[in-house]
């Protein structure tokens, strides 16, 4: 594009990162894990992360997108590019993550300035994305190796993340519940997650019983089959503060949900039972069980 952009056109997004997948490949070799970031809806986000990603599936590289959805006011032609993007996008992706812009109303108040109201998006990714890193990077009392993170996030389709911090009586607890109602994601349940990365990070005064209550916390949301990867470490920042992360992985969005729900199939219909000619004593009450 020499620079100029793709002029939201993604067919332009795409063909430029097959044009340089050589220099694409370059940064890609001897990664294990990458995590793609990218505004859905234009030209460069929805035509070229599905081409990196699936560039870095071919090498084997866990795949991580973390991607937005733009405003309503942006009108329908841009959020059915966006969605036709996130579709190809997931088709090559380990795990994907999505945020609606629009979702930025749910903290904004008519004071919050437009420069502000990205930072929080921005956070949001940063946050994910510091949660998962600091597993296996950062020095703690706990930590995980990478196949540890692997185990939870390959081949898991959907994933909601979240951050919480707290200070004060029941910190712990509060921090748990900010980390699990995360009002930016896209509308979806931890209830169906096959996979859940916990991080809990305190200042040296954190306590076993404040782990203990956090990750239970956290525990209550998911299924008891669900696989869930613990690690935590102590930040002297953090004094008098607690930090939880979450990444819940294998969920569905509630439109999913939805979508599933309005595809299968009607119960099927009673059976009429067809009445004597002649009328009969009634007969004694009796339970009839019917093979569905």
């Amino acid at each position: 594009t020499q620079g100029l952009g793709a002029g939201a056109k993604p067919e332009i997004g795409r063909a430029a990162a097959e044009e340089a997948c050589d220099e694409l490949s370059r940064h890609l070799d001897g990664a294990h894990m990458v995590f793609i970031t990218a505004g859905m809806g234009g030209g460069t986000g929805t035509g070229a992360a599905p081409v990196i990603a699936r560039m870095a599936r071919e090498r084997g590289i866990l795949t991580v997108g973390v991607v937005t959805k733009p405003f309503t006011f942006e009108g329908g032609r841009r959020a059915k590019s966006a969605d036709a993007g996130i579709a190809e996008l997931q088709q090559f992706v380990d795990t994907l993550i999505v945020i609606p812009n629009q979702n930025l109303f749910r903290l904004a108040n008519e004071r919050t300035s437009w420069q502000d109201a990205f930072k929080m998006a921005d956070n949001v990714l940063y946050m994910g994305v510091r949660g998962v890193t600091d597993l296996m990077m950062a020095p703690g009392l706990v930590n995980l190796d990478f196949a540890d993170i692997r185990t939870v996030m390959a081949e898991m389709g959907k994933a909601m993340m979240g951050t919480g911090e707290a200070e004060g009586e029941n910190r712990a607890i509060a921090a748990a519940e900010g980390a699990i109602s995360n009002p930016l994601l896209e509308d979806t349940s931890m209830g169906g997650a096959q996979g859940l990365l916990i991080n809990i990070t305190g200042g040296e005064d954190l306590t076993l019983f404040e782990v203990d209550q956090a990750a239970n916390r956290i525990r209550e949301e998911v299924a008891d089959d669900a696989n869930i990867i613990f690690g935590s470490a102590i930040d002297p920042n953090l004094n008098g503060r607690i930090r939880v992360s979450v990444v819940a992985t294998g969920i569905e969005s509630a439109t999913d949900h939805a979508k599933a729900a309005a595809a299968a199939p009607p119960p099927p219909a009673a059976t009429p039972v067809a009445e004597s000619a002649q009328q009969q004593p009634p007969a004694p009450a009796q339970a009839t069980a019917q093979a569905a």
